[in-house]
């Protein structure tokens, strides 16, 4: 949070080294958000880009008040549902394609220990409601407590909650009836 403050304050001064190093510590987390949000590699991209212009462009009234990393996470889910509500996007995004956006740095056979469960995942995530996935995507990969997922979804703390648990007793049964049929 030091650093996140240090870095805001250069920014303001419009050093592009703060705006480099914003963009390093948190593109992997924002673009998995945003996959996993959006279910489209390419259009992932684009949210985490407007959501970083637009963070640029506001960078010299911005105030942080809490984490700079849920900050950004909640304008890329924002940007999301957004981007969901206008029907651009409904197709599941193949895991090659999620894997070229946020795992440049794995060595090929970390990857292909990890590439069919992953495409599992996303398929069985891109099949819940989107309540549910939001819940369950904001908090496990954007970092977002409960309550700031309850206020984001402008719902009760237990109505996030609850859609959470639901989504991943329904993601484990996909997944589960999944493994089911692969050993028959």
């Amino acid at each position: 949070m030091r650093e996140d403050r240090f870095l805001i304050s250069e920014l303001r001064q419009g050093s592009s080294e703060a705006l480099c190093r914003v963009y390093e510590k948190y593109r992997d987390d924002l673009l998995r958000l945003a996959v996993s949000l959006s279910n489209d590699t390419a259009v992932a991209e684009d949210i985490v880009h407007d959501v970083l212009v637009s963070f640029i462009r506001q960078s010299r009234q911005f105030e942080l008040t809490g984490s700079l990393k849920s900050y950004l996470a909640t304008c890329v889910a924002n940007r999301a549902r957004n981007v969901n509500r206008a029907g651009r996007i409904r197709r599941a995004t193949s895991l090659d394609e999620a894997g070229n956006a946020v795992a440049e740095s794995w060595r090929p056979d970390q990857w292909l220990v990890c590439s069919e469960e992953l495409r599992q995942i996303a398929g069985a995530l891109a099949l819940l409601p989107g309540e549910q996935r939001e819940a369950i995507t904001l908090h496990l990969q954007g970092g977002m407590k409960f309550r700031e997922i309850a206020e984001f979804q402008h719902v009760p703390l237990k109505t996030a909650l609850s859609r959470y648990r639901g989504g991943l007793l329904k993601l484990r049964s996909l997944l589960n009836s999944e493994v089911s049929e692969c050993d028959r």
